[in-house]
Formats: structure tokens, sequence, C-alpha cells
């Protein structure tokens, strides 16, 4: 009786165990199933599985897209599925499909998916490239525009300036719109009611021939609807009020300046991948200040926006000036804004000396032309040079000695100084190479004060010599001289007579008139818009009338595009142009300071006191790295002097692309003259090939 017991509870045991087997064989068969992989009932083994994909069009709360895909299936073949599956008639020519886990995009549609790494746990969205942003531009206009959400920002900067027709992209960039804390409703009030140019409908321009510019216009902004768009990017604002100026924030600070630039996106990285998405704001603005080749033939849009930058710069005190220069820089403003209101951007008047062929040809041939061979090679031989008697300073620590006459030599680009006429052909006191230097004017004519402020580098740092003229027809001979020596030019280049025109054309704005036109002021006019808000509580309106008159008699005559170049080249005569302030702390010091970055120098400036400590060129750098685990720049120069630096108030990156794009800006033109953008150099010389 037990033994039968025994084997009824044997036999009950194996029927379980029979039971759980088949349970768990039918289970797994399904996860096999679900799998792709081959089952017991004879299907073969795929190694597909399954992948979700979210299709943009469809909307936010739309299920995915699912396909059952293996690791072989290309990129092209996946988006291909997704169509067919949709079934939708559309364009899909601009979709790509974008990783959101990874933040990165799938572009290369010959990859298979193994390649990109891509498995089933993976979220892709299929979704346009290029999507419409809303981008403030420096004159205080906005426009709704396509961008590029899948190419770097470098190049979806450049394909936005195609459609605008701005030439030399490479020197703007994008910026984060700034964050206004505690002033929401306010923020979303001014969104709603500022007018918005819609230029979505404007195609990315790849074709060269089709951007040809006809009478200073883009071929494209030629159709009626497309010409208040160019309007709004040629011409000026003229409505600015004092109390627009006074709403817009002004950095008061060094510190105040440092901010700025955290906000420049990542040229190497799409926006996509830096939190951008479609309908954000995002500012347009010039990052590099080396403006090439500036035509006003084909630079419309270019100038105006340059002449709206360096404006919000003069007006919001980012570079400062002086109240004389203030007054020249409002009278400038005035011209500007009365001849915009009449101004047609498309009909602008070309170059004269362009319309007429045969008086085009007639100068070169004088230029060409020759009385006898003697005399040309005479010309050749003799090297002119500049010889007067000036008064020259040179500052040093712990000293109280002013300016002492002295005759000085412009030779070649070497600046020669001795005691006197006689001692000449001796050793000079002071000899300097002026290749590479900076030349500032210190200009003031109501003291009769003609200063050229000459900054030369050396190994040790950089040497200031002040030199005096009498007058003013001194003064431009020897500031146009110092100019051309600062770029590698003699004075026997061709350019030096045009260049003391020039000079002496800019001191006449400065010059006081002897008749004030009181007609000139227009009851619509506010001359307190036309100047920065200190002037503003200083000058009464009684006052500062006559005086902006006074220098506005001597720009009448200019054209709209001219007193706008005026304006720049006057932005950048002022000491603090082109400087790019970063705080950082440099190693082995115990406190921040602040990093001036300019076009052609490194400068490193106390923070609490505001002097400059020491600078650097360039042109003495033998190479620069960046430890991108500790986030410290360290730069090695000649005469064995190494710098590194952590950076506090930006990325790391955007103080190596600063480095890095000026260094990349001084190699345009060296070519013979190519003006070619060449992404691949920029990304290595801005460390594109981080991934920060």
């Amino acid at each position: 009786m037990a033994a039968a017991k025994t084997g009824i509870k044997n036999q009950h045991n194996a029927e379980l165990k029979v039971f759980d087997q088949d349970k768990y064989k039918q289970g797994w068969c399904r996860l096999l199933k679900m799998a792709g992989i081959k089952t017991s009932s004879g299907d073969y083994i795929d190694n597909s599985w399954e992948l979700r994909i979210f299709v943009e069009e469809m909307g936010e709360e739309a299920e995915p897209v699912v396909l059952r895909v293996t690791g072989e299936l290309h990129i092209g073949g996946v988006m291909l599925k997704v169509v067919e599956k949709i079934g939708r008639a559309h364009n899909w020519s601009d979709h790509a499909l974008w990783w959101e886990q990874k933040r990165q995009w799938l572009l290369k549609t010959n990859w298979a998916l193994d390649k990109y790494g891509v498995l089933a746990d993976a979220i892709l969205h299929f979704t346009p490239q290029h999507k419409p942003v809303i981008l403030s531009l420096p004159n205080q206009r906005s426009l709704r525009i396509r961008v590029s959400f899948s190419s770097t920002t470098f190049s979806a900067c450049a394909e936005v300036c195609k459609v605008l027709g701005i030439r030399n992209p490479e020197e703007l960039s994008f910026l984060r719109a700034p964050e206004e804390r505690g002033k929401k409703k306010k923020k979303d009030k001014d969104t709603v009611t500022q007018e918005i140019f819609d230029l979505t409908y404007l195609q990315p321009i790849t074709d060269s021939a089709t951007q040809m510019i006809q009478g200073g216009v883009p071929s494209h902004f030629t159709s009626p609807e497309a010409q208040e768009s160019y309007r709004a990017l040629s011409v000026s604002q003229t409505g600015i009020t004092p109390e627009d100026i006074q709403k817009r924030y002004k950095p008061i600070t060094v510190t105040d300046k440092t901010l700025v630039h955290g906000r420049w996106l990542n040229s190497s990285k799409c926006l996509l991948q830096q939190g951008i998405q479609e309908g954000d704001r995002l500012w347009l603005q010039f990052k590099y200040y080396t403006f090439y080749d500036v035509d006003p033939k084909f630079d419309t849009v270019r100038i105006n926006l340059l002449f709206e930058q360096a404006r919000w710069a003069v007006l919001l005190e980012e570079t400062e000036c002086t109240e004389e220069e203030m007054m020249r820089f409002a009278a400038l403003q005035y011209h500007v804004n009365k001849l915009s209101v009449t101004c047609d951007p498309m009909s602008l008047p070309q170059d004269p000396a362009l319309q007429d062929l045969d008086e085009a040809l007639s100068h070169l041939e004088v230029k060409l032309e020759a009385s006898t061979p003697s005399e040309a090679l005479d010309g050749i031989q003799m090297e002119p040079d500049l010889q007067d008697n000036l008064r020259v300073f040179r500052p040093r620590k712990m000293t109280l000695k002013g300016y002492k006459p002295n005759w000085v030599q412009l030779k070649s680009t070497n600046l020669s100084c001795y005691k006197s006429k006689e001692e000449a052909r001796g050793e000079p006191l002071i000899m300097l190479s002026l290749k590479g230097c900076d030349v500032v004017p210190e200009v003031n004519i109501a003291s009769q004060k003609f200063c050229i402020k000459l900054v030369v580098p050396s190994p040790e740092g950089m040497n200031e010599v002040y030199l005096r003229c009498d007058n003013e027809q001194q003064y431009a001979r020897w500031m146009a001289g110092c100019r051309l020596a600062a770029k590698g030019r003699t004075l026997g280049d061709p350019s030096y007579d045009d260049e003391v025109k020039s000079i002496l054309s800019f001191l006449s704005i400065q010059k006081s008139s002897n008749q004030t036109s009181n007609s000139l002021a227009t009851d619509s006019t506010n001359m307190h818009a036309l100047v920065s808000p200190r002037y503003q509580k200083k000058l009464k309106p009684k006052q500062l009338t006559p005086r902006i008159l006074e220098a506005y008699q001597n720009i009448a005559q200019l054209s709209l595009v001219d007193a706008k170049l005026r304006f720049i080249q006057a932005w950048q005569s002022l000491p603090d142009f082109g400087l790019s302030y970063f705080v950082v702390r440099f190693k082995g010091a115990r406190k921040d300071e602040i990093l001036g970055i300019a076009s052609n120098r490194l400068i490193r400036i106390d923070l609490s006191v505001g002097d400059v400590v020491k600078t650097w060129m360039y042109s003495n750098m033998k190479q620069w790295n960046v430890n991108w685990d500790i986030r410290q720049v360290s730069i090695e120069f000649t005469e064995n002097i190494n710098v590194a630096f952590t950076c506090v108030s930006a990325p790391c990156k955007v103080v190596h692309e600063y480095i890095g794009g000026y260094i990349f800006m001084s190699t345009r033109g060296k070519d013979g003259g190519s003006k070619g953008l060449n992404e691949e150099l920029f990304h290595k010389l801005t460390g594109g090939h981080e991934a920060l």
C-alpha cells in the first residue's frame, strides 16, 4: 500500500514537471517571437526588433510609428518605411531622424542602425531639419526665419546671412535671448505687440549665381511682398526715444560687460543640441570685430546692421567715449535719421565712378602712366619718408616728465626719434617697428590737442609712445603714415593721400561752426534720443541742440551710406573698441581678474581697479591648448612666456572660440583675396572637435 502511494506521488510530480516545462517553453517561445528570433514552430531567425519613431507632423499626443527593423537596415530605409507607413502626401525631403537620448542627428542615410548604435530602446523623432525661429537683429527688428537645426551653428548662421544678403557671415553668430526675471508678464506683452517680419517663405540659397545683387538689392528681395522686409533690414530705425534707451540694459562695470558672452552659442554644435526649440528667440550679432571687405555696392544690409550695433554700443556706453565724441556720434545719427525717412532701399545710388567705364579706365591710365623711364625708376628707388619736429612722450613708472621736442622720422614701417635734426645720422633715442602696433587717436579740437598714441608690442609687454603734433595738417600726415605702417605698408602706398584726406575730413566733424542754423532742428527730433543716458541727465535740450547742430554742419553733405560708414569708423577709433571681456582666474592667482580679448591681443585687467596689468599679442603666440577636464586654457608665447587661466563668467569653449576665431579672421584675403569660407579650418582653430 505504501509502495502504491509512493508510485502515485512520483507520477504526479512527474506530470507537474512536464506541465511546468511546457509552460516555460511556451513563454520563452512567445519572447523569442516578439524579438524576431526563430521559434520551435519553424519560424526563421531574422534578428528583427521594434523601433518607435515619433513623427512631428502627427502632433505631440500622437502615438509613435512602430517599425520592425534589423540592425543592418540603413537610415534611409528607416525613413522610407516611416513615410510608407504614414501614407500621407507631403514633402518629406527636409526631414531627418533625431535621436533624443543621445542628442544626435542621424544624417548619414547610408549608415546602418548598428553603426550608429541604435537599439530597441532608442526614441527617434522624424522631424524637419529647418524650423522657424524669431531672430532679433542689431537694429531692434525681429524676423521669423527658417534656420537649420541639424547643421552646426556656424553653418546655420552662414545660411541665414545668405538669405538676408550679408557677406562675410563668419563675423556674426547667434546668442541666446537674455532672460528677464520678474518681468514675465511685461515681456509677454512686449513680444505680442512687437512687429515681426515673416521671411519663412524665403528658402536658403545654395546656388551662388542666384545671389547676385542687382542694384544693391539681393535678387530674392525684388518681389513686392519682400520689399517691406528688405526695408526693415537696410533702413535705420528713426523712432527711437530717450525712454527706449533708458529701458535697455546698460552695463555699468566691466563685470557687467562679461555677462553677454556667456550667451554665445557653441559654433561647432547644432541648435537642437544646445536646447534651442522651434519658435525660440535668438539674437544675431557681430561677434568678431574685424570687418573684412566692406563694400557699399554689395553690403547695404551689412553696413546698416553694423551701424545699428555701433549706435547701441555708444548709446548704452558699452564702448566708452568722451563728451565731444558723443556730440560727433549724435550729429551723425541725426543725419542718418533725416535721410532714412525718405530713403528708398530698392533704388540706392551706385558708385558714380563705376557708372562710366571710360572714367574708370582713365583713372587706371593715369596711375600707370610715367613721363619717362628714368622718372619711374627714380620713383622706385626713392622711398618716401616723413621727417618733422614733434613732441614725444614715453610714459614710464615713477616719472613726472612730459613731452619733449624730438626730430622724428618715419621710414618704411620704422619710427625713429632723435634729439635734434643734426643728430639724425647717429643712434636714435627711440626706434620702434610699427608693424602690428595699435594707433590710437587722441584729439581735442577745442584745446588744439592733436596726439597719436602708439601701442607697440614687445616680448615684455606693450610699449606706449605719444606723438603730439602742432596742427591738423601735420597730424593728418603722421596719423596716416602710422596707420599704414601698422598694416605693414609704407608711405609710398597709393592709399596714403586718400588716408590723409579722410583724416582731415574726419577732423572737420569736430570743428565748431560760427553760424548755427537753428532751422535744422525740427520739432519731431528729440536730441536726447541721440545721446547716452549720462548726457541726457547732464545736458538740457537748450544746451544739447546747438552743440549737435554745430557738428552737423560739417557732415550735412554726406550721403546716407557714407554717414553710416563714418559712424562705424569713429566707433572703431575709440580706445575700447572691439574688446570682449571675461572673468577668469589666472593660474597661481588668488582672486578673479578680467581677460579682454581683441582682434590682435589679449589683455589682463585688474578686476578691482580696472588697470591693464599685461598685454600679449597674437603675433607672439606659439600655441594654445585647452584642458577640457579642468577647463583651463594655456597659451605659450615667445620668450618662454606661458599663461594659463580657467574661465568663470563663460564656458571655456567661448574663450577658445574667440581666440581661434580672431586667428581665423586674420587669414582672410592672404591667398590673393580669396573670400571663401573654410569651415573646417574655423572649427579646427576654435576647438570644434570637442563636444562640450
